[in-house]
């Protein structure tokens, strides 16, 4: 079975959710009802960069592999061969763990 390539275009970002945390900061066990989406994720991939109105592309400031946070509902979820990712603009990138 072969993996299905995914690459964004332009100034897109694949990201996969990294799980939301299972208990409370006090020790309790969350339900996954009461688990807020992840707003955390790891960058699968990224676009060709956006593109300016000279017609040359701005590279985007995250890189595949960097650990990134966003808001809770930003970009459009995908399911490929059984794999829940998210596709969204750079813009709704808050920030890059480091």
């Amino acid at each position: 079975m072969s993996r299905v390539a995914i690459r964004p275009l332009g100034e897109k970002v694949l990201v996969k959710r990294l799980e939301a945390d299972e208990r409370t900061a006090g020790g309790i066990v969350l339900p996954d009802t009461a688990k807020e989406k992840p707003k955390r994720g790891k960058v699968l991939s990224v676009g060709d960069g956006r593109l300016l109105d000279t017609g040359e592309r701005k590279p985007l400031q995250v890189k595949k592999g960097d650990q990134v946070l966003f808001s809770s509902y930003a970009g459009t979820e995908v399911k490929v061969e059984g794999e829940e990712m998210t596709i969204m603009d750079e813009s709704d990138i808050l920030a890059i763990l480091e």
